[in-house]
């Protein structure tokens, strides 16, 4: 129990008391430390912690997690600095210490590190492996790539989980699939990217799910969160009933899970890891033609041949599915219904399968598909984190992989899991005993033999190359002939190393024991004994997919098919046999071992107390289970088998120094010498401990706790004298406060007395002051006054004298040119009163305020003249803050003023409808948009599903009416089938009514052989904005102004025949916006 990393603290990140694992401690943080160490006493330990909401234990550096099912205040960024650069055993057991432990270890020592995760579905491994990361990101750098490589790897979790994760009966966001990512940093601990590799994804459950489960998450979330126009792109309903893939198990809704928001998280996440648009649309397609292949259902019939021969039952889900992957349906119908083979010269033989076969071949292209769509997920986001740099880097990896599974029922699937996990506790248990040996070699201490369960005989037993069980199941797989799950069994049975493995057994080795069916074999694994059911062995090894479906996924104009089914190019010619699935995942896991061993170890194992998911219910039974499949009571043994403790000399002085005098409270010279003090002063048995040469090791834990329980007793008498001494110290602080106080109220007084003193004298003296200058300013006034009385008098007579003499000499001037020019002055000087009372009074800026301020008779004129430009003034100032579309729409409105302005009865009430144009969203429509880039038609200025009438019988007939820049067309609105298009410069007239219809007519150009079935008639109640639109755009493609006919006839021209179009109006009252047409002969009438 070595403390390892950094150096030792005796304060906190926030400068609290330095804490230790044995502080406060609820049952035992390390299971090491354990007395007695049986299996009761280490559950009923966890159960204690797990009661007290201490969910994480060690056992060594090894994490023990349970799952509390429920929020707990452990996580969040204060926990997260709390434990960043504290030691192992610094506080209490948490997955960010050992996160932080390998962290440093990979930063400062550059050694590889990686965190194994393991437990059982349920047990919180998803979770656990996520909080590894949030602590990652968190303690490493900043900087804007180092923030881009942070988020990628973040975000890989919510992609992985919809594409990877289901809901199962013992965990609503189970992993189906195993992962294990590399994340490489640079010299100072910053992330640089990542590479994430995949194991075993459950692919069956595309196409079965058990009672109370669910498919990928993936599948409901684009259904319930996809967007309605991407829904219809993609032909799907919001609807989960109606699909086979989602229905069988009976559970579509889970109340812990919110698909429709998961949607949304899930395609934000795999834009920021950079996937493109297309990428993205194209794996929504693929999601939706899975769900189209399982609507597919085949039934018998007679070819002409007179062979039995299946079809197709709903032909309709099959061409949307062939929409989807764009490929002719007959491909893939041949493909679904039919099995082709080549002979060794070459002969092709087709032959027709039955309903189940043609079952099995639909649903085998469903896995495949989806498995190798989540092959290139995960690659695509792997090239998003790809490290550029040549250079080697630091390595952390994160294993989150399948725990040991015992079932009623064990296949195929748990024999491979399984596999793995006895992998995985063989390099365990040989790391751990590595990592112990080199400890006690490194400190001088002698090393003890170590007995433990060594499961290398159960890993040959599977994986010995010719002859373990792997090995008999691919030799059976490729033997020509008969070849069935019990022949694969009888093999086993037969096969001397197998049949005569300690480790094996079987009802044909065991007869009497009949615990064992005759159609399966027993392991005895580490975990315990497993029964496997040998039915699928066969079929789930080999994983075949016919040639015929690979061929016709490669000939799918799709955008991922091609990449997905290289195999099925016909230029292909390889012939060998694709390696089994059993032998690709020994390879891997093989790979993954070597991977392993270079780097150092942390382990998580998580358990689950329960079954149903239920906080606070703890099940001493299923926990049992798991900590003897998970082997720690091995790991414990392993850990506690030569020291059960160990502690550096300077931790340990430091927290057992009270229990010497020698050491307390200081202890200045070498701190083995004060430890040594300690252990002689308390007189502990010699056998009890050993030297090394950083720390000291103690065998048992008993003699740990003793010290523990010294330790707290004299902590107590610590207390005590700090109490007493606080004390002391807070009175003669007491009293030198009130001595400090009193001197200074003494201080005070006197001040204020001298103060009040010292002002009096002072107010005195500024009276007799202020009293002597005020007699002496006032006299200075009285002669002031006096001298100004004698100037002002002779101004006034100066003043008097020059008015007498100019008055002399101008009297006979004055008459004939004063009064023009007073005249003029009082003009100029109304029309300035006459401008400032205008300018405080100017209407608002509104271009609908009619108000203007009155004048008199005198300045009428120039008031209108005003009038008129301020208001043209406005009106420019208010169209300057339109933007380019505001004055398109006013300029739509203004023309349609021009045109129907009381002319026709309608217009007043679309005055305050806007033009929205396109009515049925076809701008984002993708069919249209590959429809419309031949003609120039994707520039869209109307859309919206009309009436057209029948010019034989004025019948009337709903299409989809698109105006363009360049043309009218005229589509089926479902499947945008074009009927016509006329061109813009076609269209010579325009005629509608003065009533409040909407019919309205094209007339084109005769002269066109084109043209020849003549005019066209609508009714829509968007009349005025189709015919404002038409005006407009016929005028900017045309250069020209097409005429709008407004009359209550108008004639047409009907397959090269002239008709007169009259109206008859039954109610004068009131019109019909939906006219009532006929046609008689060569009369075209038109009820409203």
């Amino acid at each position: 129990m070595a403390l390892q990393n950094g150096p030792t603290r005796t304060l906190s990140t926030y400068g609290h008391r330095t804490h230790n694992i044995l502080d406060d401690m609820v049952g035992v943080s390390d299971c090491v430390l354990l007395h007695p160490l049986t299996e009761e006493a280490f559950i009923e330990n966890l159960k204690k912690r797990f009661g007290h909401n201490e969910v994480y234990s060690y056992i060594g550096n090894v994490v023990v997690s349970v799952n509390p099912y429920k929020k707990l205040d452990l996580y969040g960024l204060d926990k997260i600095l709390e434990y960043r650069g504290r030691n192992l055993y610094e506080l209490p057991p948490h997955i960010y210490a050992i996160a932080d432990d390998a962290y440093r270890a990979m930063r400062d020592r550059n050694q590889d590190q990686c965190v194994i995760i393991s437990g059982e579905s349920g047990a919180g491994k998803t979770e656990a492996s996520k909080i590894v990361m949030q602590y990652v990101a968190a303690v490493s750098g900043k900087g804007k790539d180092i923030d881009r490589v942070k988020e990628q790897l973040l975000q890989s979790n919510p992609v992985l989980e919809a594409f990877g994760n289901a809901k199962t009966l013992r965990n609503d966001n189970s992993s189906r699939f195993g992962k294990y990512m590399d994340i490489e940093f640079d010299f100072k601990g910053d992330p640089l990217g990542g590479l994430i590799t995949n194991y075993l994804l459950e692919k069956s459950r595309v196409i079965v799910q058990s009672k109370g489960e669910r498919n990928f998450h993936m599948f409901y979330q684009l259904i319930a969160g996809g967007p309605e126009l991407l829904l219809e792109e993609l032909q799907l309903k919001r609807d989960f009933s109606i699909y086979k893939f989602l229905n069988q198990s009976g559970c579509t809704v889970v109340d812990t899970i919110d698909d429709k928001n998961n949607f949304a998280e899930t395609q934000k996440s795999m834009q920021v890891l950079g996937f493109s648009d297309e990428e993205i649309l194209s794996v929504y397609r693929l999601l939706a033609a899975i769900l189209k292949f399982g609507n597919v259902e085949f039934e018998t019939f007679t070819s002409k041949s007179g062979m039995d021969a299946v079809k197709i039952k709903n032909p309709d889900d099959m061409n949307e599915l062939c929409d989807l992957l764009d490929i002719d349906p007959t491909e893939l119908l041949e493909s679904l219904t039919k099995r082709s083979m080549v002979g060794g010269k070459g002969d092709r033989v087709v032959t027709s399968l039955n309903p189940t076969t043609a079952v099995y071949a639909r649903d085998a292209i469903c896995k495949a598909i989806y498995a190798r769509m989540f092959e290139w997920v995960v690659a695509t986001i792997n090239e998003s984190m790809k490290v550029n740099q040549t250079k080697s880097n630091k390595v952390m990896g994160v294993l989150d992989i399948y725990g040991f599974e015992i079932f009623k029922n064990n296949s195929f699937e748990q024999f491979i899991i399984n596999y793995c996990n006895e992998k995985l506790q063989q390099i365990f248990i040989e790391l751990t005993l590595k990592e112990e040996q080199e400890e006690y070699i490194q400190e001088g201490i002698e090393w003890t033999k170590i007995d433990f369960f060594n499961n290398s005989v159960i890993c040959d037993l599977i994986e010995k190359s010719n002859a373990g069980i792997i090995a008999m199941l691919d030799d059976e797989c490729l033997r020509p002939g008969n070849v069935t799950d019990l022949t694969f069994l009888q093999k086993l049975n037969t096969h001397p190393y197998i049949a005569r493995h300690k480790h094996y057994d079987s009802r044909t080795k065991l007869k009497s024991d009949k615990t064992i069916p005759h159609n399966c074999f027993r392991l005895k694994h580490y975990a315990g004994d497993v029964t496997y059911n040998t039915t699928g062995f066969i079929d789930k090894n080999n994983d075949l997919l016919f040639r015929d479906l690979s061929q016709a996924m490669y000939k799918c104009e799709h955008l991922l098919l091609k990449k997905l089914f290289p195999e099925g190019n016909p230029k292909f010619h390889n012939k060998k046999r694709p390696p089994t699935a059993g032998s690709q995942f020994k390879n891997s896991i093989s790979k993954l071992m070597e991977n392993l061993l270079t780097k150092t170890p942390n382990y998580i194992r998580c358990i689950k107390p329960n079954d149903f998911k239920r906080s606070d219910d703890f099940n001493d039974a299923i926990v049992t289970h798991q900590v003897r499949y998970l082997g720690l009571m091995e790991n414990v043994r392993v850990r506690r088998a030569g020291f059960a403790f160990r502690h550096p000399y300077e931790l340990c002085l430091q927290r057992y120094k009270m229990l010497s005098p020698q050491t307390w409270p200081n202890w200045q010279g070498d701190p083995k010498a004060g430890v040594t003090n300690i252990l002689l002063y308390k007189k502990i048995d010699k056998k009890e401990y050993a030297f090394g040469r950083t720390k000291i090791f103690i065998r048992n834990p008993r003699t740990l706790f003793d010290l523990e329980e010294l330790r707290r007793q004299k902590m107590e008498d610590i207390a005590t004298t700090i109490q007493k001494i606080y004390r002391g110290w807070r009175q003669w602080r007491w009293f030198q406060q009130q001595r400090k106080a009193a001197i200074v109220i003494q201080s005070r007084v006197k001040g204020y007395q001298s103060r009040q003193h010292y002002l009096k004298q002072r107010s005195a003296a500024i009276m007799i002051a202020a009293y002597w200058r005020g007699a002496v300013v006032r006299k200075e006034y009285r002669r002031m006054q006096y001298e100004a009385k004698c100037l002002r008098a002779v101004i006034i007579i100066k003043k008097y004298f020059m008015g007498w003499r100019v008055r002399r000499e101008y009297r006979k001037k004055f008459r004939s040119n004063a009064g023009p020019k007073v005249i003029a002055f009082l003009n100029r000087r109304m029309q300035v009163r006459y401008l400032l009372k205008l300018r405080s009074n100017l209407p608002s800026m509104s271009p609908l305020d009619p108000e203007w301020p009155g004048s008199g008779k005198m300045h009428k004129q120039a008031n209108e003249d005003l009038k008129h430009i301020f208001v043209r003034w406005r009106a420019m100032k208010y169209r300057q803050k339109f933007d380019e579309d505001t004055r398109h729409r006013i300029g739509e409105k203004v023309s349609a003023s021009n045109l129907f302005k009381d002319k026709k009865e309608i217009y007043p009430a679309s005055v305050g409808v806007p033009f929205n144009g396109d009515y049925v969203s076809l701008r984002n429509n993708a069919k249209y948009k590959r429809i419309s880039q031949n003609n120039n038609d994707q520039h869209i200025q109307f859309s919206d599903i009309l009436v057209k009438l029948n010019r034989s019988n004025g019948k009337a007939v709903s299409q989809l009416f698109v105006l363009s820049t360049a043309s009218v067309q005229l589509m089926d609105s479902k499947t945008l089938e074009r009927k016509y298009r006329i061109p813009l410069q076609e269209i010579l007239s325009l005629s509608v009514s003065p009533f409040n219809d909407g019919l309205f007519a094209l007339h084109l150009n005769k002269s066109n052989p084109a043209n020849k079935k003549g005019d066209f008639l609508f009714v829509s109640e968007r009349v005025i904005e189709i015919v404002t639109k038409l005006f407009r755009c016929i005028q900017q493609a045309t250069n020209r102004a097409v005429t709008v006919e407004i009359n209550n006839k108008f004639p047409l021209h009907f397959n090269g025949s002239q008709i007169q179009l009259t109206y008859q109006i039954i109610d004068k009252s009131s019109t019909r916006k939906e006219p009532v047409c006929k046609r008689k002969g060569s009369r075209f009438d038109v009820v409203v």
